[in-house]
């Protein structure tokens, strides 16, 4: 079996030498780096298959590396392997070009499956993240590019805020408008995108990335 060409970035030395003992000897651990400008530079020159990538590191975070990582090789894999569980951070790492995310604090009993899996392009996302966070992902891959430009400015605006966790009270208080209108307007962003409850609002709006960490 083909032994992949792993790259690791972490600004924690300890992180990349416990990460590195569970893939070895498995896998290859061709190079590590400590910040997003490393990551590039050891990327383009050890030519890597795989670089598990954390978010928060020095200078460049981890979504911006990656999206000039998949500019700069466009067949390298990326796993994020981070502690952030939030449902945007997931889904700002996969609209970043990554085809895993694997928490930290499950590294050991996920990291194998994680890197098999995206050697088989097929995409990873840890089983210990929330059910509602696994299925905005998997609306993310299904929904077609623009699926929300149908939306007015004032109905995306809603919908970003009920992402970010805003009652409908709330958002009648910040757009100054009242609950019965913030309803009407909830009510054709459902009948536009097809689903039927905020929960699906929310999942659509995740897909989407109409939020901001």
């Amino acid at each position: 079996m083909y032994n992949a060409r792993i790259l690791l970035a972490d600004d924690h030395p300890l992180v990349l030498e416990s990460v590195k003992q569970l893939l070895e000897p498995e896998f290859s651990v061709v190079g590590t780096a400590k910040t997003g400008q490393e990551v590039l530079d050891e990327a383009k020159r050890l030519q890597p298959d795989i670089v598990l990538l954390d978010v928060n590191m020095p200078g460049m975070n981890g979504f911006e590396a990656a999206r000039q990582l998949k500019s700069l090789l466009p067949a390298v894999k990326i796993i994020f392997v981070t502690m952030l569980t939030e449902a945007v951070a997931v889904s700002e790492g996969f609209r970043a070009g990554a085809m895993g995310y694997v928490l930290k604090q499950d590294a050991a009993d996920e990291l194998y499956a994680a890197v098999n899996s995206v050697m088989a392009n097929r995409r990873f996302v840890s089983s210990k993240l929330d059910m509602e966070v696994r299925e905005a992902m998997e609306c993310q891959w299904s929904r077609p590019e623009g699926y929300t430009t149908n939306l007015t400015e004032r109905q995306r605006q809603i919908l970003a805020m009920l992402a970010n966790g805003s009652s409908t009270k709330n958002i009648a208080k910040e757009l100054n408008i009242s609950m019965k209108t913030v309803e009407f307007h909830k009510a054709n962003i459902t009948r536009k995108l097809g689903v039927r409850t905020t929960s699906d609002l929310i999942r659509v709006a995740l897909a989407s990335g109409m939020t901001a960490l």
